[in-house]
């Protein structure tokens, strides 16, 4: 609830704005409160969640992501900036509103010994009918354990699931979905789509799509198969990418200027228009590919893998992870492209593809229909 209130702050700076420090301002608060969200959010819907719909469930927050974005690029064609910041702040406002109304996770309230309110917020959040007092003593079996020493960061169950976490959220960047969609809009334009914001839409509309599809499965089919799925489309697409510039451009490592657009200018305008297809449908299928499996799942996982007691820090250290991976793919793009050439770094991320389908076969264990106390028991056995 607390981290509505940096949103709030952040994009009344923003409307108020009368200089460009205002908006560094207002961005800098929603930059710390859109940190503190991708922590607390994704943890809270795993420790509510039942079992069979905590999979549908941890997918959604990726699915009101992409539908954010969507919304975003839909607004932003018919209102001016600081409109859409109005516009952008009613989102925070309402979830200010509503989680006064939702209970703290049974599992914090049990790891605090406050049993009568874990109760009542399984009443909550079960129904009358649940069996409450079965599940709660479930749960209180696997958090008798309090505290963390940093010695502990020695034993596996701690350990594994950490390192699992944090690749998982290594790898996810590691596909170039930033990479991917800075191309995006000149891509479209070359394939007569005039208009940049209209393929602004188009992406978020395939982003949104997938990702519902995949909180609706997820559940049925396990996290791994949609990670391998995923996994395949996105090492193809980017594999595809990689020979759209090949062909494009056959000679880019005689040009001086790696920049991005620059190079993209320099392609014969023939040759380009003439397979610009190519690129929209590895484009399309790229963005598709990670919707449904590398975009939401990783976030699914980290918040279900950690024993309670490691649950903060583990969970802290992964959303650091994520978040230093997409400022140094961004940052560093342009210089790799500088270095391998356009196609040489897009099979180079087909690559990374293939390492992430590897990881998942050897290291990510199938959370499907497990508690999060059977998670936690499995990584202590193992």
């Amino acid at each position: 609830m607390l981290c509505s209130v940096p949103y709030v702050f952040g994009f009344t700076v923003i409307i108020s704005a009368r200089n460009v420090w205002m908006l560094y301002v207002g961005r800098m608060l929603t930059g710390l409160a859109s940190g503190i969200t991708s922590l607390v959010v994704p943890v809270y819907i795993s420790e509510i969640s039942h079992p069979k719909v905590r999979g549908m469930l941890g997918s959604c927050v990726q699915l009101m992501v992409v539908t954010g974005i969507l919304g975003a690029y839909v607004a932003g064609i018919a209102l001016p900036w600081r409109w859409l910041a109005v516009l952008c702040s009613f989102p925070s406002c309402i979830m200010l509103l509503f989680m006064s109304f939702m209970p703290e996770t049974p599992r914090f309230l049990l790891s605090r010994s406050r049993r009568s309110e874990a109760v009542a917020a399984l009443r909550f959040l079960r129904g009358p009918h649940a069996d409450h007092e079965w599940e709660c003593e479930q749960i209180e079996a696997g958090v008798q354990e309090e505290g963390l020493n940093v010695s502990e960061f020695k034993n596996p169950s701690i350990y594994r699931p950490l390192l699992i976490g944090v690749a998982l959220m290594f790898f996810q960047q590691l596909t170039g979905i930033n990479a991917v969609m800075f191309y995006a809009e000149t891509i479209f334009e070359d394939a007569n789509f005039k208009d940049s914001r209209l393929a602004s839409v188009v992406v978020g509309s395939i982003q949104v799509f997938f990702t519902a599809v995949a909180a609706l499965i997820i559940d049925k089919t396990g996290r791994k198969v949609l990670l391998y799925v995923s996994g395949i489309i996105m090492a193809l697409s980017t594999a595809l990418f990689g020979l759209y510039f090949k062909m494009v451009l056959p000679n880019p490592s005689n040009s001086s200027n790696p920049d991005v657009w620059a190079t993209l200018n320099s392609a014969s305008p023939g040759t380009e228009s003439s397979i610009s297809w190519l690129a929209v449908m590895s484009l399309g299928c790229f963005v598709a590919g990670f919707a449904i499996g590398w975009g939401p799942i990783p976030w699914l996982v980290t918040s279900e893998i950690f024993p309670l007691k490691a649950r903060g820090i583990s969970s802290g250290a992964c959303v650091l992870t994520n978040w230093a991976m997409a400022f140094l793919v961004t940052k560093e793009f342009n210089d790799l492209i500088g270095f391998l050439t356009s196609y040489g770094t897009f099979w180079l991320f087909s690559a990374f593809c293939c390492l992430n389908i590897a990881f998942t076969v050897f290291y990510v264990p199938e959370t499907k229909g497990q508690t999060l106390e059977q998670i936690e028991a499995y990584f202590r056995r193992s």
